[in-house]
């Protein structure tokens, strides 16, 4: 089922945010938290650090209307000084299909600033990341069922 959420990305503190969060929400945690250091390798990525290993790579936790709230924190391979109060909100689109994700993707990408295109990274799983020409940071994740 096709669904949008928020995330936020976070300077080596997601999990303390995340908690903070849990707290004042009264909620708990959805899915597995997910750390760098359990993600398989992927050749077209560079390699998580040792010191990055345990940084979250995705943690998700619902909010009050049925929004999710997504974190991580972001690694040293992305250059995490770049990361400032502003870029720091993505907004997160899970498409029904591979072509509606493709064409989503494209139409956002289009006079905007493809950061991370639209790629397989692990089997079935399709991520790219791209600033529209307003400014709007995206993501546009397939997951096939």
């Amino acid at each position: 089922m096709a669904s949008t959420s928020i995330w936020v990305h976070f300077n080596r503190n997601a999990e303390e945010a995340f908690n903070f969060y849990k707290a004042v929400f009264g909620a708990e945690f959805t899915g597995p938290v997910t750390r760098m250091g359990d993600l398989p390798v992927n050749e077209s990525m560079p390699p998580i650090a040792e010191a990055d290993k345990n940084l979250i790579m995705q943690i998700t936790l619902p909010l009050p209307g049925g929004l999710l709230l997504n974190g991580n924190d972001v690694p040293e391979f992305m250059d995490p000084s770049k990361l400032v109060k502003g870029n720091n909100v993505s907004i997160c689109l899970n498409p029904d299909t591979l072509a509606d994700a493709e064409r989503i993707f494209s139409a956002l990408g289009d006079g905007g600033n493809i950061e991370m295109p639209m790629m397989e990274v692990s089997e079935g799983e399709h991520f790219g990341t791209v600033i529209d020409k307003f400014g709007l940071d995206w993501m546009v994740q397939y997951t096939a069922a």
